[in-house]
């Protein structure tokens, strides 16, 4: 999937939430409903997270500098991981205050059809903005991968940030839309709370599943398997090495790896062969690679099982 994939998903997120906040906070200005002002702020952060995912995109796109050798590409992981504090503390908390202080002192619903007719009109916009994420997620997931693991184990986190949104953001709607149903139906504006409170643990769960991934993205995750065995492809491919000893990889960004090796090459070979066999076995992985790859590789002579260095690479 390309950067371009992730941009436009993060605009239509962008446009539709925009929308949908203005229109829910005219809609809880006449209705009064805790559970309507609840998705009001969920869009308006929202909203806000799309500019930051934009803002980390345009960080990330900077020059290296002799402080930042490898560049920037991990800005991407930071903003990602602000937006999940984001939705935390903005649409979570405040949902879950907002909805223990109705619980305590409950308020009928005014003009509930203004707020069940927002409410349809942004479950229509919100679905169109997570087609639009689902449409350039297939981009990057394998035949057979689910979402959860395209969740888990995409490198690239605009995507997987804006899926979560979206998705909270549908369930949420629909929890204010079964929340003010009740309270019409059954004449208590405690379901109204209730569904407020719903709201604010739905996006703490989301919030704790983003800030998770996009951690243990900062801390560096290897690269994915499909580029792991294109890298051994690369290395087996080269007619000089013997032996592949160790093989440790890192995501300096969504498009940038690197690739550390120790690997055996030809004893015969003197120092100018050798360095024409490293520069051969790196283009060798390059080219089997998308993004930008930083590669370092340490000749050596293997010694035996008992010096392989513990990990998950061969």
């Amino acid at each position: 999937m390309s950067t371009e994939g992730s941009t436009r998903a993060i605009l239509a997120a962008f446009g539709a939430n925009l929308g949908i906040a203005v229109a829910k906070f005219v809609a809880f200005i006449f209705t009064g409903s805790s559970a309507m002002l609840a998705e009001s702020i969920h869009s308006v952060a929202d909203t806000s997270n799309q500019g930051l995912l934009l803002l980390g995109g345009r960080r990330a796109r900077r020059r290296a500098t002799p402080v930042h050798q490898f560049g920037f590409g991990r800005e991407r992981y930071f903003w990602a991981f602000v937006v999940a504090l984001v939705i935390f503390s903005v649409g979570s908390l405040f949902a879950i205050f907002e909805g223990i202080d109705k619980l305590r002192h409950p308020e009928p619903i005014d003009s509930p059809q203004w707020a069940i007719g927002v409410l349809l009109v942004a479950m229509v916009l919100e679905g169109l903005s997570l087609r639009t994420a689902m449409r350039e997620s297939r981009h990057s997931m394998r035949r057979g991968m689910s979402w959860w693991t395209f969740v888990r184990e995409a490198r690239k986190p605009e995507l997987p940030v804006v899926l979560m949104e979206d998705f909270g953001a549908l369930t949420g709607l629909l929890l204010a839309l079964v929340a003010i149903t009740l309270s019409i139906v059954t004449d208590q504006p405690r379901w109204d709370a209730v569904g407020t409170l719903s709201i604010g643990i739905l996006l703490g769960g989301i919030a704790m599943v983003l800030s998770n991934e996009m951690r243990s993205l900062l801390v560096g995750e290897a690269v994915t398997e499909e580029n792991l065995t294109a890298i051994e492809e690369g290395i087996a491919a080269s007619p000089r090495v013997q032996r592949l000893i160790h093989l440790r990889t890192q995501h300096l960004g969504p498009e940038q790896i690197l690739v550390a090796a120790k690997l055996q090459f030809d004893p015969d070979l003197d120092m100018e062969g050798l360095a024409r066999a490293i520069d051969e076995t790196e283009k060798l992985i390059r080219d089997r690679l998308p993004g930008e790859t930083f590669i370092f590789i340490e000749p050596d002579i293997y010694r035996g099982d008992n010096e392989r260095e513990p990990g998950p690479h061969p």
